[in-house]
């Protein structure tokens, strides 16, 4: 059987993230953001913990207004963070790719994908400078354009803004965001691996050599260990 807690998010689930998010104001995301932001993240080299990505997604000025019903929007929340890990990291053995969540524009039908790579952008904001790399890469700083496209389409700077000729294909742009997804993910594989060996905390080590039990006790009381100190530590708790 299935972990319930590991399955995708169901459309009404995303419904429910959907509309608590917008409760909270325009500092929260949307999930069409939300899944940008764990998507650049997850595939970022440096790990970013929950609580930290947590205030991204809420916003700063988040309250628990319904502790309960926050509490399961975390719980959905970290789901569908997992759906996204599980999916990137089985692109490293299968011919398969992550395909993000993205809303249909009410009037067109059309799914425009730019709140996606606002998400995205965000996610790697948050590491900017460990992201630098690839950008700095000109084998493969190629990877970020599709994000780079959808992002800069209506910026406020004219010198940036996408040609929108370059995004009359959207559907087509947007597959080559997801092949470059995986793409970003395998480039900073080895970068990840490294950083988590690094971040696991070291074992406790003695700070002193080990007494025998017939040595003299460490104290200075002149009786052996076995009957002094160490016969305590030894009595049962």
């Amino acid at each position: 059987m299935k972990d319930p807690n590991a399955e995708p998010l169901t459309e009404r689930e995303l419904d429910r993230v959907e509309a608590f998010l917008h409760t909270l104001g325009d500092e929260a995301m949307t999930v069409e953001m939300v899944d940008g932001f764990f998507a650049a993240l997850i595939c970022g080299p440096e790990l970013v913990p929950p609580h930290e990505w947590l205030l991204g997604v809420l916003g700063k000025n988040f309250s628990l207004v319904n502790e309960k019903e926050a509490e399961k929007i975390v719980q959905l929340l970290i789901r569908h963070w997992n759906t996204i890990a599980d999916t990137l990291e089985l692109t490293l053995t299968e011919e398969t790719g992550y395909l993000p969540v993205l809303s249909l524009d009410e009037e067109d039908d059309v799914a425009y994908a730019s709140e996606w790579a606002e998400g995205f952008m965000a996610g790697i904001d948050m590491r900017r400078e460990s992201w630098q790399e690839l950008f700095d890469d000109e084998d493969h700083a190629g990877s970020l354009i599709p994000v780079l496209m959808l992002y800069h389409e209506d910026d406020p700077d004219p010198a940036l803004r996408t040609d929108p000729q370059a995004l009359e294909d959207r559907d087509s742009v947007i597959q080559d965001l997801i092949t470059c997804l995986n793409h970003i993910y395998r480039y900073f594989e080895v970068r990840r691996h490294e950083n988590a060996l690094r971040d696991v905390p070291e074992p406790m080590r003695r700070s002193s050599a080990k007494v025998g039990r017939n040595e003299p006790c460490p104290c200075g009381s002149g009786r052996k260990y076995k009957q002094c100190c160490g016969a305590s530590s030894a009595a049962p708790h």
